[in-house]
This record gives C-alpha cells, sequence and structure tokens, in this order.
C-alpha cells in the first residue's frame, strides 16, 4: 500500500448546491424516495398510470405516503411540457439540490468499509449524460465518491440525474476548485493516481496500481485529460482493444475501469448489488 503522505490536515471547504432538483424517471424518483437523504417537495405523476399502479410506479407512491411528499395526478401531456428529458417515464419529482461533499469526506468513506480508497476524478467532463453515467458506474461499481471541477464540469441537470438512475442518491460528489489541485492533495493521503488515456504506456489488465488506494482520472470528451491533471498521474493507462477504432466513449471507459478495479476487491468484499 502507498504510505501516507498527508501533511497536515486539508483546508475546509465550503459545500456548495450541485442542482438536481428536478429528477425524472421512476428508478431516479424511488431512489430519491428511498434513499431519504434529501427533502421532497413534490411529486407529479401520471394519473392514467397511476389507476393501476405495478412494480417501481408502486414503490414511489408507497415511499411517497409514507414520507409525507404530496403526489399530484398529471396529464401524460402534463409531464411531457414539464420533462426536460423527454423520457420521465410518468413520474417526475422536485427536491432539494444535492449538495457536494469535501474531498476528505470521500476519502473517509472508505474507512469503514476497510477496503483502500476508490474515487473517480472527472477532469473537464461536460455532457450530461456521461456524467450521470459515470454516476451510475460508480456507484455500482462500489467507488467511494466523485470528484468534479467546479469549472469546465457539466452540472446536474435533469438529464444527467436521469442517467444516473438514482445515483445521485447514492455517492457521494465531491466538487473542487480544480482536478490538478485534487491529484495532488489525493496523492499527498496515499492514494495512488491512474489516468485513462488512449495509447498510453500503460495497460489497465496488467497494472498493480489498481489493488490498492487509486482514484481513477477520466478527461474531457474531445481533449482528454488536461496537461497539467496529466502531470499529476502517476500512471497512465490503457484499455486494451481488439481492434483499433478510437478511444471508448467516457461512460464506456468508465465503465470499464471501474469494474476491473471493482473485479479485483470482488474477493474481499463480496458480491455488491447493482443500481
Amino acid at each position: 500500500m502507498r504510505p501516507d503522505r498527508r501533511q497536515g490536515a486539508a483546508s475546509p471547504r465550503r459545500s456548495e448546491e450541485l442542482g438536481g432538483e428536478q429528477v425524472e424517471g421512476l428508478q431516479a424518483v424511488r431512489l430519491l424516495l428511498s434513499a431519504g437523504k434529501r427533502p421532497v417537495r413534490r411529486i407529479w405523476l401520471s394519473e392514467a398510470r397511476a389507476r393501476a399502479p405495478q412494480g417501481p410506479l408502486a414503490d414511489v407512491i408507497a415511499l411517497a405516503r409514507d414520507r409525507g411528499v404530496r403526489i399530484e395526478l398529471r396529464t401524460n401531456e402534463n409531464i411531457a411540457e414539464m420533462s426536460a428529458t423527454g423520457a420521465a417515464q410518468g413520474a417526475i419529482a422536485w427536491a432539494e439540490p444535492v449538495v457536494a461533499v469535501d474531498l476528505d469526506d470521500v476519502l473517509r468513506r472508505a474507512v469503514p468499509t476497510g477496503e483502500p480508497a476508490f474515487l473517480v476524478v472527472l477532469d473537464g467532463v461536460t455532457d450530461p449524460g456521461n456524467f450521470g453515467a459515470v454516476l451510475r458506474t460508480a456507484a455500482c461499481a462500489g467507488a467511494h465518491g466523485v470528484v468534479v471541477s467546479r469549472h469546465r464540469s457539466a452540472a446536474l441537470t435533469p438529464a444527467a440525474v436521469k442517467a444516473a438512475a438514482g445515483a445521485v442518491e447514492l455517492v457521494p460528489i465531491a466538487q473542487v476548485a480544480g482536478a490538478p489541485a485534487a491529484l495532488s492533495e489525493l496523492s499527498r493521503a496515499g492514494v495512488w493516481v491512474a489516468g485513462m488515456e488512449p495509447g498510453a504506456g500503460g495497460d489497465l489488465w496488467s497494472s498493480s496500481i489498481l489493488d490498492g488506494p487509486v482514484a481513477i482520472v477520466l478527461g474531457s470528451e474531445g481533449a482528454g485529460i488536461s496537461r497539467l491533471a496529466r502531470k499529476r498521474c502517476d500512471v497512465l493507462l490503457q484499455i486494451p482493444q481488439a481492434l483499433a477504432l478510437g478511444s471508448l466513449n467516457i461512460a464506456a471507459a468508465a465503465a470499464v475501469a471501474c469494474f476491473e478495479v471493482a473485479r479485483r476487491r470482488s474477493g474481499a468484499s463480496g458480491s455488491r448489488k447493482a443500481l
């Protein structure tokens, strides 16, 4: 395991709201209610579907009633007009925004599990769909948190929350001034930093860096990892491909890298439930 190189406590950061107030889709609304981490103001449900609720819709109704959340039945046309994603599945909720956590809080989350820290750092990922998909992947793979920059980063729009399918309620998100400084802080805390980059000299399958405390770094959709963030990486790794068809989509690359970390830890931590 990498030695702890921390020098003194990190300076406190002010908690910031990340967005995510409008939650669309049955799975996302169900997990919003079941997690119970942020107050829910009201829920719109499809009047037609609510007449004979089944599966996730029945769960949403039961959870909302248990928590005293107001349910308003609306026509499918009303819901379609209000939906920002075009795929609300007959359910929209409005809640208090998601609040960012401190980077140290994410690191401390690994302590009770007895596992080495496992983080995902997004350096300039600006597509909301990719952001949400990475959050879902990180949660399912058992990451202790996702780190995003305050600038040059996608917001928690309804599209991002929908793509996350409830993961915004489960995986902590740390917002930092910039990825390079955050990577330096993680290094001081004893976390190895692995940047995912097509054509890199390192190989994801054979790298031993993933066995210990690790932060997986993913760059922007176009330019990849920034120059300064790349300099803070301990190693750059590529995903081996059978055919040279170019780099994978950010969400796909995140899934491959995160589940490679999860695979190596599965013997110690047991199976995990997927979202």
